[in-house]
């Protein structure tokens, strides 16, 4: 089905699980481009969310408003399979139940587990959805190790760029990048399946996205809007891209919501146009609490532009680790074969 599955992280480009105490695994189906990726915070974490796009798929966001009791998460699933693929989550409750994580609440323990999803049901057989057995797969394959990226887990059957149609989109992925500044660590992990396409933050260069009618070279889905090309009639809810913010810093449940918030300005750097009607942009944001805000360490105005930057740089890493993926007669490019 694809050339190649999944590429490691780059070298200097870090990784959520830089982030001490995230674990990070995928579950990518082998019978066609899908899958879920569980962050996994065995202590627990303090968490937030952030919800830009008009048509998400999520599961638990509403406990994660600050007035809210709970106050701290076990696990975030990622998962391809539309809302079918929320079932992923169970299989994580599953697996940290078995492994004792989770609040005791006298009858058991009880393991708290956002979730959300992305439209992934072009490629391949839509039939095939990330289940319960998927979430618990991707439990029992995490580690502190840096993940895998491109073709795997929830971002296996991304694509991006289909604002023309999908016949002319390329293929999306995950990706991950992490900075540290004064001793403290902010990672993001990107499940990337934009409507749009995605940019080098730097550059502002259209690295992956819509192509011209001829499939060889890329359209520039913002300049050919604005010069009155008609988009295709869109499905909503058909693509999204979800993502984790996570840090070692001690934060408040309010401070993760923000940083959930300002972490989208990395989107809106890395993806045009981003947080449409059609997409269900979902950010989380954990803190493992390890490291206190105080003396030289950063403060929240700087936490924010950290988060902003390694959900740019993570949103870039995952369609260029993406590998070009065939299904019959579709074929689905990556940055790299287009080039």
């Amino acid at each position: 089905m694809s050339d190649e599955h999944a590429f490691s992280p780059a070298p200097d480009a870090g990784a959520i699980t830089d982030v001490s105490g995230i674990e990070v695994g995928h579950f990518s189906d082998p019978r066609r481009p899908t899958g879920c990726t569980v962050i996994l915070a065995r202590e627990g974490a303090v968490a937030g969310v952030d919800v830009r796009g008009a048509a998400p798929g999520t599961r638990e966001t509403d406990l994660l408003a600050p007035g809210n009791f709970v106050q701290q998460v076990h696990a975030v699933m990622l998962a391809g399979g539309s809302a079918w693929g929320l079932a992923a989550a169970d299989g994580a409750m599953q697996w940290l139940e078995e492994h004792g994580i989770g609040f005791d609440v006298r009858f058991g323990t009880l393991p708290i587990v956002p979730a959300a999803v992305l439209f992934d049901l072009p490629v391949g057989d839509a039939r095939i959805r990330p289940d319960a057995a998927a979430g618990y797969a991707a439990c029992a394959a995490a580690s502190t190790a840096a993940p895998a990226e491109g073709n795997v887990g929830a971002g296996s059957g991304a694509l991006v760029g289909k604002l023309f149609g999908v016949q002319r989109a390329m293929k999306g992925g995950i990706g991950t990048a992490s900075i540290t500044v004064n001793g403290v660590t902010v990672g993001a992990l990107i499940a990337c399946n934009a409507l749009g396409d995605v940019l080098d933050p730097d550059t502002a260069q259209v690295v992956a996205g819509a192509r011209t009618e001829d499939g060889r070279a890329l359209l520039d889905t913002r300049r050919a809007l604005l010069r009155g090309d008609l988009p295709q009639p869109l499905l909503a809810g058909t693509n999204t891209t979800l993502g984790v913010v996570a840090t070692d810093a001690v934060l408040t449940k309010v401070q993760a919501n923000r940083l959930a918030a300002v972490a989208h300005d990395g989107l809106a750097r890395a993806i045009n146009p981003v947080h449409t009607m059609s997409d269900g942009d979902t950010l989380f944001a954990l803190a493992t609490g390890r490291v206190p805000l105080e003396g030289d360490a950063p403060g929240m105005t700087v936490l924010g532009t950290m988060a902003a930057e390694v959900v740019a740089r993570a949103t870039l890493r995952a369609v260029r680790a993406a590998r070009t993926v065939r299904i019959g007669e579709s074929c689905f490019p990556c940055a790299a074969d287009l080039g």
